[in-house]
């Protein structure tokens, strides 16, 4: 008879257990947090009416059919049905896996089917428009350090295809100036080389002046800083969504560009002018070639587009 403990088998208890793991194996932040809120809503529902607390391996399909109906009726949307589903998937893959579950009930459930819709994205010209429009106004900016701050996050996001996350995450050392390389972690750290062209360089060369002048402490390598609270720290992610909100608002009108959008205009005008889809996977960090197939899409909508717009009998 064997002596070994065997894990709590609470639902609470394992899913901490899940998340710790998560961490251990360098999922990001996002991906901890996310997963984290949805075990937490379902463990909600299993509380509801339960004299006792639940038991993972008493969870059944039934189970968590019942806590994707309970989301449906509330009018949740299908991306976010499907999003709870996935934590499930990879909390119960985690349990069979690493504590002898015999079998994962999440995956006998039905994904929800979620309508692919296409992103809009700018044209080439549009998009230097936008990025040039971001320049100091010799001295009538009451803060130009910060404008040639957001000028170099325009130009790295459209130069680069980063997501926002990686362009935060970046630090001076990942920077080969001389090469025009930057070494990028992306989802679960793995890391790419990832070039940058002469105009992203030029607003780089002019920022790294501005932060010097900043005197950051040595420990922070952070490449984009701000100060705030009277010390110098990294920015954040929903910073650079607000900044760019800003100068989309002021350049026409519409606020509803954010980071994403410069990288899935990086994608699609690479693959306008015949770049390599493998290519345009390697720079854009992407595990699957099925995810940067969608831009075949939309350049193709974009051809459809100049068609109907230029011929007679369109």
């Amino acid at each position: 008879m064997s002596t070994e403990r065997q894990p709590e088998r609470s639902f609470a208890t394992a899913a901490k257990r899940f998340l710790d793991f998560l961490r251990v194996r360098n999922a990001s932040r996002n991906t901890v947090r996310n997963y984290g809120k949805d075990l937490a809503l379902f463990a909600d529902h299993l509380a509801r009416g339960a004299d006792r607390e639940a038991r993972f391996d008493e969870i059944t399909r039934l189970t968590i059919r019942e806590f994707m109906a309970e989301g449906s009726q509330r009018g949740l949307t299908q991306a976010t049905l499907a999003r709870r589903l996935s934590a499930l998937r990879a909390f119960f893959d985690y349990l069979v896996r690493e504590e002898g579950l015999p079998s994962n009930p999440a995956r006998s459930v039905s994904a929800p089917k979620i309508p692919k819709k296409l992103p809009t994205v700018m044209t080439a010209e549009e998009t230097n428009r936008l990025v040039d429009e971001v320049e100091y106004k010799d001295g009538r900016d009451r803060f130009p350090e910060k404008v040639v701050r957001d000028r170099l996050i325009f130009e790295l996001l459209y130069a680069t295809g980063l997501r926002v996350s990686e362009l935060v995450g970046l630090n001076v050392d990942d920077f080969d100036l001389a090469e025009r390389w930057i070494s990028v972690r992306g989802k679960g750290r793995k890391e790419r080389q990832v070039p940058y062209g002469a105009k992203a360089g030029e607003a780089l060369e002019r920022f790294l002046a501005v932060r010097a002048k900043l005197k950051p402490p040595p420990k922070v390598r952070a490449l984009l800083i701000h100060r705030w609270g009277g010390s110098i720290r990294r920015l954040t992610a929903r910073s650079v969504g607000l900044i760019l909100k800003k100068y989309a608002r002021a350049f026409n009108g519409d606020p509803s560009l954010h980071p994403h959008s410069l990288r899935h205009a990086f994608a699609t005008h690479l693959l306008a002018e015949g770049a390599d889809l493998r290519a345009i996977q390697e720079l854009l960090g992407h595990a699957s070639l099925s995810t940067t197939q969608r831009y075949t899409q939309l350049s193709m909508k974009h051809l459809m587009k100049v068609y109907d717009d230029a011929h007679p009998k369109a």
